[in-house]
């Protein structure tokens, strides 16, 4: 058993680089011919960007993207800087940023294109909306001459549906194929995880994951081959042994059925475990199960500690953190599970 010393935290991610890697390796394995980026915004999907970039560099990675261009301006120093786009895009008053740090603006609408335009320009991507309707340049704004004279490296779409086998997937992609027919551009992406599965016609020149770089079973088959990267790890409290028909929690959702020990560990909402998990969550330790019992609170968890032996305080135990089980059992996406992760873990790369 692990005990607490006063060097370390009492909250913290056990994450496995080599299952990173690995999983970036089989996702450029499964893109064929066409390149495999990484999607690395909300800091790496949460586990923390700067290390993520840094290995899936070493891997052979070079197409980074992430969402704001602070999120770009913190891996700036770890590749070169026309690796790293951010997808959404440049105001007016971030294109000198964009156009001094050499980091490539994924432009989303008529807008952004205008103000490129008149900042001289540079190259830069192109988002294509295909049916999402979220950011990025509609088909019906194509018609003239709104992209001409752009210096284009990526025009790309994101696909809304790819984790199901529904039509709007090959409808999307039609509608891609006709808006990319008129476009001057190095290189087409549509695929993120889900879409590298749905197989060559989706690939193009570049594919984009992301959940699944970091355990997420995007979809049912990934789990044949997609490892899981992060491990949740919490220390215990405090120990204590309640009577029966004693409350746990607030509100006193929950009474003890028997006289029980209970284990209180330090992991809340705040952090990311969510008041979801209540009646659901699941800890672990030497093979014991310890289920989550009264309201999960901010900063604190209590856990049903009879099947556990020869616990005491100080000790760490796993939560129960599989992505596509933890999903299930607490009705969040594996997307939220994984950027809700809080600040308060000590992030621990193996």
């Amino acid at each position: 058993m692990t005990k607490h010393s006063a060097a370390e935290g009492s909250l913290r991610l056990i994450l496995d680089g080599d299952a990173l890697t690995a999983n970036w390796r089989a996702l450029d394995q499964r893109s064929g011919s066409a390149a495999c980026g990484a999607a690395v915004k909300a800091d790496g999907y949460g586990v923390g960007a700067r290390e993520v970039v840094g290995r899936l560099a070493a891997a052979g990675c070079r197409d980074f993207f992430v969402a704001h261009w602070s999120e770009a301006l913190a891996i700036a120093d770890l590749v070169p800087t026309d690796q790293i786009a951010v997808l959404n895009g440049c105001s007016p008053s971030e294109v000198e940023l964009a156009k001094q740090s050499g980091i490539r603006p994924v432009l989303n609408s008529p807008g952004q294109v205008a103000a490129w335009k008149q900042a001289g320009g540079g190259t830069c991507h192109v988002m294509i909306d295909t049916g999402i309707n979220r950011l990025g340049v509609g088909p019906e704004q194509l018609d003239g001459d709104l992209l001409a004279g752009l210096d284009i490296d990526i025009a790309m779409t994101h696909l809304a549906s790819a984790d199901e086998d529904v039509p709007q997937n090959g409808e999307q992609l039609e509608r891609f194929e006709t808006a990319r027919a008129g476009l001057n551009t190095r290189r087409f992406s549509t695929a993120n995880s889900a879409g590298i599965m749905l197989g060559e016609p989706y690939h193009l020149d570049l594919t984009r994951p992301g959940l699944s770089l970091y355990g997420g079973i995007a979809r049912p088959e990934m789990a044949q081959f997609i490892q899981p990267v992060v491990k949740l790890q919490s220390r215990i409290l405090q120990l204590r042994e309640l009577k029966a028909g004693d409350p746990v929690g607030y509100n006193a959702k929950w009474l003890c059925p028997e006289d029980m020990p209970v284990a209180t560990i330090c992991l809340g909402y705040a952090d990311g475990y969510l008041r979801s998990f209540f009646g659901k969550g699941v800890a672990h330790h030497d093979g014991a199960k310890l289920p989550a019992i009264g309201r999960i609170s901010m900063d604190l968890v209590t856990l049903d500690a009879r099947g556990a032996k020869g616990l005491e305080e100080g000790d760490w135990v796993q939560i129960d953190y599989d992505l596509a089980r933890a999903s299930a059992q607490s009705g969040l996406s594996q997307y939220e599970l994984l950027t809700g992760l809080g600040q308060r873990f000590d992030r621990v790369w193996q």
